[in-house]
């Protein structure tokens, strides 16, 4: 089993898997737990503007909401979705607000959570925007914390790595 097959819910409240929605499977992925109402909140821009621009060449961003981190993902989906959709026109599929860490863990961040980052830490989410790039086979390619930004070179070149030739 693959991050791809563990079930998820879109954030329309529907059941799904990486693997099964459209569009996602068989792609480079960058997961994201995100949140409205962070300082890092703007990085959605720049995770819009990657899945917009490496679309045709496999790739695509995952949001998942979450508000374990300091309360700021409060709303429910409609809220979510239109702050996303209205703030930063996001387009990337978005699944259900879920809990990263802790005993109400989500099982896709069971998985992410055993790999660790550049210097070797695996364990617990930090923060919003914490970032697994999923390589198109379902395995975790790299690990990026909250405030490395999704431009940041090191992710760009990772991304680049596991992209379709």
């Amino acid at each position: 089993m693959t991050i791809h097959d563990i079930p998820v819910k879109t954030l329309a409240g529907e059941d799904s898997s990486l693997g099964s929605l459209g569009g996602l499977a068989g792609r480079t992925l960058l997961i994201v737990n995100v949140a409205s109402k962070c300082g890092l909140t703007p990085q959605y821009t720049a995770l819009e503007q990657l899945h917009e621009r490496l679309a045709d060449r496999g790739f695509a961003v995952a949001g998942f909401p979450c508000n374990q981190f300091g309360g700021q993902e409060p709303g429910g989906a409609e809220e979510i979705a239109e702050f996303c959709s209205a703030t930063y026109g996001v387009t990337f599929p978005m699944f259900e607000k879920i809990e990263v860490n802790g005993p109400g863990r989500h099982p896709i961040y069971t998985e992410l959570t055993t790999v660790p980052d550049a210097g070797g830490e695996a364990g617990d989410i930090q923060w919003n925007f914490e970032k697994f790039l999923v390589r198109p086979d379902g395995t975790v390619a790299a690990r990026f914390r909250p405030r490395t930004t999704p431009d940041d070179p090191e992710v760009l070149a990772a991304i680049e790595d596991n992209l379709h030739r």
